[in-house]
């Protein structure tokens, strides 16, 4: 398993967020969201937003913490890394 996490440092609505990645598959990285009790809604086409409040938990689960920039280029060489314009364009799961 290669699920990566890194530091809850991104702000939105008045909480801030953590991204959480497969650098192996989509299914490995839903199975893991699914077990954290992340809904689904909470998929960004390529990544899954994931407040502060459950980093801790994210990392017990085994979510390895990363670096963002790690994190972005461990989900390109995956083939996984999708465009801005390309994430607005799923249908979210």
């Amino acid at each position: 398993m290669s699920i990566l996490i890194d530091r809850p440092i991104w702000p939105f609505d008045q909480r801030r967020w953590s991204h959480l990645v497969s650098d192996i598959s989509l299914d490995e990285l839903h199975e893991f969201a699914s077990n954290l009790g992340v809904p689904r809604k909470a998929f960004q086409g390529d990544h899954y937003d994931i407040p502060a409040e459950i980093f801790d938990q994210a990392i017990g689960l085994g979510a390895k913490l990363v670096d963002p920039r790690e994190l972005v280029s461990r989900l390109k060489l995956a083939g996984l890394r999708l465009s801005p314009k390309e994430r607005r364009g799923t249908n979210q799961g």
